[in-house]
């Protein structure tokens, strides 16, 4: 197995290789870990019935999924990573703005994994705290730095064994006499606030994966399917998400001494002697996504950074130290975190969700509406070209559209007009339909010339194939 040599540059069709199965592998184990079963212990921790945090992690995962899986399908058809191909909406230089973003995210979230797996790598390797979150950082590099190939295939693995433990671990859960209780519905169990807020975190975890999944698919060969690049991706994230959210509410309901310990020696501790396999498998299940996260910033901030210094390759020391810097970054923040960990986390999955809802709003309209997945694949890498450096009518969609939210924001130190009357927080799907409907109107003049352009000189991943002859 090579080391990745490919990162932000177009990826030619004689190195093109795979099926779209390995979509379903890659994003049906990145989900079993236990960062997204606690997504799932929200809910009940917050006094949603058992029931109703389903039903509301259901909704939340379907619907988020269907825009992930829509910006995965772009992947074979461009060769080009995701954010390099959002510079035809926002400019060359305008992508970065929510680069930015999601580069934080990334970070974040792999903050928040090195402390799900403190306790865990404590009760293996009997290390200290910060210890722990350092080893977390270290492996999740050395993978990373190996790349594409190595995480396609720790993803079939990883589909088998966190499969088997995390399907026995809710079968352990269920044969408790007093687990049937759970199911009850009380009529103080539903809460529309905290269901809505369910929704949202579901759906934010899954539409995360928006600004990098298509990074995953590029490598395939141009001919692949759309439809099956998009139900691939769509199931394996789905199953593996909403099956890990589900066993985290049925885990806090069922035992909620849980909630006071980490999810994953909650989990181990359910198979006796067998906790410390368990407790390996939980450990690397944490790591492989681990490794999507530090793969997607080390692309997002490489992206950034070669807008600006008109780079278009990257060499293999500077891809292994931008890696080690996001996954120092990332230690010192679980480091100083770990301690209020459940506030950080909660946090995160829903800031997000307020400023990549517009992102990929605007970025699928532009796909499949506008320009009908037609781009000019080297103006993508040119300042100077047709996408020039700053979009500015993009940029400011994205921008009103994210302001145009805040009337429907529920949080903590704020509470908006509409979430008051509503009772809940939906922001998301008012900066959904914000930004699609004002993206559309300010590029529907970029239709027909779009199409005009295209019958001339628009070049898409497929004619690159007659260059390369």
């Amino acid at each position: 197995m090579k080391i990745e040599t490919r990162s932000i540059e177009f990826v030619p069709h004689r190195e093109r290789y795979g099926r779209p199965r390995r979509l379903f592998s890659v994003w049906f184990s990145s989900n079993l870990q236990v960062t997204a079963l606690m997504v799932g212990t929200l809910g009940v921790a917050s006094g949603l019935s058992v029931l109703w945090t389903l039903a509301g992690l259901a909704l939340g995962c379907l619907l988020g999924t269907i825009f992930m899986a829509a910006h995965s399908a772009q992947g074979p058809h461009l060769g080009v990573p995701q954010m390099i191909q959002s510079r035809a909406q926002f400019g060359v230089l305008g992508a970065a703005i929510p680069l930015l973003v999601m580069v934080t995210a990334a970070v974040l979230f792999m903050a928040a994994s090195g402390v799900l797996m403190r306790d865990p790598l404590k009760a293996l390797l009997g290390v200290t705290d910060d210890q722990a979150i350092v080893l977390i950082g270290i492996t999740t590099f050395l993978i990373g730095a190996v790349g594409y190939e190595l995480i396609h295939r720790l993803g079939a693995w990883m589909s088998v064994l966190s499969s088997i433990v995390f399907g026995a671990a809710l079968v352990l859960i269920l044969t408790r006499a007093e687990a049937g209780q759970i199911f009850h519905v009380e009529a103080d169990g539903f809460s529309l606030p905290i269901f809505n807020l369910v929704v949202a975190q579901a759906a934010s975890w899954t539409l995360g994966y928006g600004p990098y999944v298509a990074d995953y698919s590029r490598y395939l060969p141009a001919d692949v399917s759309a439809r099956h690049t998009f139900w691939t991706t769509y199931f394996g994230c789905a199953l593996g998400s909403l099956g890990m959210m589900a066993l985290g509410a049925v885990l806090a309901a069922a035992v909620p001494s849980a909630l006071s310990v980490d999810p994953g020696t909650a989990i181990a501790s359910l198979f006796g002697p067998w906790a410390k396999a368990a407790l390996i498998v939980v450990a690397l299940g944490v790591i492989q996504y681990n490794v999507l996260c530090l793969y997607s910033a080390y692309m997002s901030a490489t992206t950034i950074f070669s807008g600006f210094a008109k780079v278009t390759q990257v060499t293999q020391g500077a891809k292994l130290l931008l890696m080690a810097i996001l996954s120092t970054v990332a230690c010192a923040i679980a480091i100083r975190t770990q301690y209020h960990f459940d506030t950080f986390f909660a946090d995160i999955l829903i800031g997000q969700l307020y400023l990549l809802i517009p992102w990929s709003a605007i970025n699928l309209v532009d796909y499949y509406v506008v320009t009908r997945g037609r781009y000019h694949i080297d103006a993508l890498y040119d300042a100077q070209g047709r996408y020039g450096r700053w979009n500015r009518r993009t940029l400011i969609v994205y921008g009103v559209s994210i302001i145009g939210t805040v009337p429907f924001m529920k949080l903590s130190f704020h509470e908006g007009y509409f979430a008051q009357l509503i009772g809940a927080d939906v922001s998301w799907i008012a900066g959904l339909a914000l930004a699609s409907v004002l993206y559309y109107i300010c590029s529907a003049n970029r239709q027909s010339v779009h199409r005009n352009v295209v019958a001339t000189r628009c070049v898409t991943s497929a004619a690159f194939a007659n260059r390369e002859k």
